[in-house]
């Protein structure tokens, strides 16, 4: 009895400290939308993207290697090809397109399409791992949420969207959507800040890589990189990648899938108010038609299948009595 109340407790233990996880996810991710609009006035995208993923990525590694249980070995090469391609679908195909679309995309506009994550998991979910089906509601959600990305998107609607910086924001959603749900099932490290750090290490050097061969090294304004880029640069590593990314993989680890998804329904929130703060950035009434279309898509693709399964039961239960 006190052995099995003692794994009831930690349990609760793990699940609490997932949630605060998450809440940090909620806040801090939002926040970096704004951090990277600021970051490449100095620095181009995917180098900044790159140095940034591979410094937090060592950082970590070093720091947090001294006192865990790895004691700076890798882990087995299966879990290093894990991490690795997790990593690279994350940073350099997800964070790489985001970073590339805000040269052009207000910071809270970008953040409204890369809400459309949950939408992708459920379908990618559907398509390719065979979970169950999200429902009425959450077929609902999927079409709402792509009309508000259809409203960002048309000719002539003032959503200051065009159709590239679509595709790729799109596409971003896309790759961390499939990164996530990969990262679920892969052999991957047991410890969260390993993982964490193999991932930041493999995606920052594919995301430089990419910088060199666009010739984007010669771009960088170093005289520039003072102020706040330095400010919004040092916050994405420290924040949005060594505290977010870490918090992120903790909470993806621990609690379902859609409930760790629904950052993306809380991040744009963040990301208009510090835009609108911050970067003076405000939304016409078509944007804001687009977010209030994507929040409710998402909300309705979350909540979908739980209140499904709800209606089922009592459905079962009724039919018992």
């Amino acid at each position: 009895m006190n052995f099995d109340s003692a794994r009831s407790k930690t349990k609760e233990s793990r699940v609490l400290r997932a949630w605060i996880a998450l809440g940090v996810v909620y806040f801090v991710w939002g926040s970096t939308f704004t951090g990277i609009q600021v970051a490449v006035r100095a620095i181009p995208p995917f180098m900044m993207a790159g140095t940034r993923y591979l410094l937090a990525g060592v950082l970590l590694y070093l720091v947090v290697g001294r006192a865990g249980s790895w004691h700076w070995r890798l882990p087995p090469r299966r879990e290093v090809r894990s991490s690795a391609i997790v990593g690279l679908l994350l940073l350099l195909g997800a964070n790489g397109l985001v970073s590339w679309a805000e040269l052009r995309v207000p910071s809270g506009l970008a953040a409204l399409i890369i809400a459309t994550v949950p939408l992708w998991m459920a379908l990618l979910g559907l398509a390719l791992w065979k979970q169950p089906s999200p429902g009425r509601l959450g077929w609902l959600g999927v079409l709402v949420g792509l009309g508000g990305v259809g409203v960002l998107a048309a000719p002539g609607s003032g959503g200051h969207l065009a159709p590239i910086s679509t595709l790729a924001l799109l596409s971003s959603a896309l790759f961390w959507a499939f990164g996530s749900l990969y990262s679920r099932r892969a052999p991957m490290p047991q410890s969260v800040f390993l993982a964490s750090a193999l991932e930041m290490i493999f995606g920052g050097v594919g995301l430089i890589v990419v910088g060199l061969a666009t010739g984007e090294a010669g771009g960088i304004g170093w005289t520039h990189i003072v102020g706040a880029p330095l400010l919004g640069y040092i916050w994405l590593v420290l924040g949005g990648s060594i505290l977010g990314f870490t918090c992120y993989a903790y909470a993806l680890k621990v609690l379902p899938t859609t409930t760790v998804a629904t950052y993306a329904y809380v991040n744009p929130v963040v990301a208009l108010v510090l835009g609108f703060l911050i970067l003076h950035q405000g939304l016409t009434p078509t944007s804001a038609l687009a977010a209030a279309l994507i929040t409710v898509g998402v909300i309705l693709m979350v909540s979908g299948p739980r209140l499904s399964r709800r209606r089922a039961e009592q459905l079962a239960a009724g039919g018992e009595g």
